[in-house]
């Protein structure tokens, strides 16, 4: 958390997980076999477990991270939650019922769970906490007071000298004194809790401002002592805490990845990319946390985010991809000022609307998900790139990507590993056919790509006659882009009834809409904000036709 304003000073990392050792009441799927966790950033509990139902079990998600349950200061700001003021489970996610029902759904869906827990610290604040409790500064009644805190109550300057970092206050933040007895068995009471009721993991909150001994400590008290335990350590150079200091705890995330996957997505060739991970100083891959974004750095600009359009698609199908750590796929909502908190109170109704992104389910990045753990245990194969921004390459006979960030169309003959016969691009659910001698040719329009793994030998059943909608549009947080026409199918140029299209390649707006072989239609775009005010694009209605089998695409821009 060096060197970061008052907010994303109080952010934590949402690290991804790797093979552990469940807690008895866990009723996932085996460890191991599924590493890539989606963090839902301050969702509640309720819509969590809709999630695992519906998207990430199905998708193969093997890991949900949910932000921290513990009761904290009452206020709207998102960071509002890493200012705890007791260990109950009441916060405005959900209570002990809802979280418990969380885990237990989730695990039905094959899905474990890992609870964000900030243990370092207390709230910097007095009143009362979202579940009641009186509290103030220092004084947090049934649980510390004044003389369980570090002797330094003074910020965090400088992040050169450790005993500073270690024993003074973070922001303000009323420092636990992690190294004594007292203070570690309520915080292991804490966790153990949350392992009573089926949690499957923790992502421990700003982990370098704790000695890694004392979190060794904590660790050991637990019933389940080598529960899956992550941990945000930020690498910044010439520091005194190393990050690597934590690898013996647990997992640690590695900020370098996703820092340099926004230099070389912006700024440089992705053939840099070819020896990424270890090979550029990382810590081991076994035991890093990987991410395109979080919540943290997507608002300081540290690393991509929703906002970056295809350089944050493509940066996800490559991370997901690469055989290096355990990814993380954030989940949040859309924000223009930095602090703001989530919209609704954190209840998701529906992905793309109330601003929720669900970035968890992008069709490009929810179908790499799969293609992930067919791959699983394969190391790179068959690298090549155009010593630019086109580049290919396979996971052994299992698995196989290209992807074009190319200002231009690629054709090519791709050589890979795969065995012989039909696989379905997951990236456009498309019939690709792989020869006897491992090659297939394909184009990839650009910031496009392909994805061919040993899991995905079919596609969905052929497509209905319709149109596929794809108009770049650019919106404000809370607006979102619709098409009507002249079709009941399309809502008879009724904006309350227009087809709202899909911002997950965004600023490319999508949508397949089903209307019958050879028709003709006219159409026109729209933006909706959250009141409900329409803005029609200019100029005259735009005018297609169905052929006679299957879709017409359409390619637009939306006209101001």
């Amino acid at each position: 958390m060096a060197r970061r304003t008052v907010a994303a000073a109080l952010a934590l990392v949402a690290g991804a997980a790797v093979a552990v050792t469940a807690p008895p009441t866990a009723q996932a799927a085996p460890p191991g076999e599924k590493d890539v966790t989606a963090v839902m950033f301050e969702w509640k509990f309720a819509s969590v477990a809709k999630a695992c139902t519906e998207q990430l079990g199905p998708a193969g998600y093997g890991y949900v991270q949910v932000s921290p349950p513990q009761e904290r200061i009452q206020g709207s700001a998102w960071w509002t939650a890493y200012q705890p003021v007791s260990y109950r489970i009441a916060g405005p996610l959900g209570d002990r019922t809802a979280f418990r029902s969380m885990v237990d759904t989730c695990h039905a869906a094959g899905v474990k769970v890992v609870a964000d827990s900030v243990i370092n610290h207390m709230a910097n604040a007095s009143g009362t906490g979202t579940g009641g409790t009186s509290f103030s500064k220092y004084d947090y009644p049934g649980l510390y007071s004044g003389a369980d805190m570090d002797d330094c109550r003074a910020t965090i300057g400088g992040y050169t000298n450790r005993a500073e970092v270690q024993n003074c206050e973070l922001v303000g933040l009323p420092d636990l004194d992690t190294g004594e007895d007292w203070v570690r068995g309520r915080i292991a009471g804490y966790l153990n809790d949350l392992l009573s009721l089926g949690v499957d993991g923790f992502r421990i909150d700003a982990a370098k401002h704790m000695p890694a001994a004392d979190l060794a400590n904590i660790k050991s008290r637990l019933t389940n002592p080598s529960v899956y335990w992550k941990q945000e350590a930020i690498y910044g150079a010439g520091e005194a805490v190393s990050p690597s200091e934590y690898l013996g705890n647990g997992d640690v995330q590695e900020f370098r990845y996703a820092r340099d996957l926004k230099r070389v997505f912006q700024n440089e060739k992705l053939a840099y990319l070819k020896n990424f991970g270890e090979g550029w100083g990382y810590m081991p891959s076994g035991q890093s946390g990987v991410f395109v974004d979080n919540h943290d750095t997507e608002r300081v600009g540290d690393t991509l985010n929703y906002k970056d359009g295809a350089n944050y698609t493509l940066a996800s199908v490559f991370m997901l991809a690469w055989p290096y750590g355990s990814p993380d796929v954030h989940s949040g909502y859309e924000w223009s000022d930095k602090d703001a908190g989530a919209p609704g109170g954190g209840q998701v109704s529906a992905c793309y609307t109330g601003g929720w992104k669900c970035q968890h389910a992008w069709r490009e990045i929810a179908s790499m998900v799969g293609f992930r753990n067919a791959a699983r245990g394969q190391g790179m194969t068959d690298w090549w790139d155009n010593g630019g921004n086109a580049i290919a390459f396979g996971r052994g006979a299992k698995a196989y990507v290209a992807i074009n960030h190319e200002a231009g169309a690629l054709t090519r003959t791709f050589q890979t590993s795969l065995p012989a016969g039909t696989y379905c691009d997951v990236q456009r659910d498309t019939a690709v056919t792989v020869n006897t001698s491992g090659q297939f040719t394909a184009t990839l329009a650009p910031n496009t790509a392909v994805a061919l793994h040993a899991n995905a030998r079919t596609c969905a059943a052929p497509v209905a006659a319709g149109a596929s909608f794809n108009v770049t549009a650019t919106t404000s947080p809370g607006q979102n882009i619709y098409v009507t026409g002249n079709r009941t199918e399309l809502g008879n140029w009724s904006p309350s009834a227009a087809l709202k299209l899909d911002p997950a390649s965004y600023p490319v707006w999508k949508l397949t809409a089903s209307l019958p072989a050879g028709t003709a239609f006219e159409y026109k775009y729209l933006r909706k904000d959250a009141a409900g005010n329409v803005t029609w694009e200019s100029g005259a209605n735009r005018v297609a036709t169905v052929p006679a089998s299957g879709q017409v695409v359409l390619n637009d821009t939306f006209r101001s």
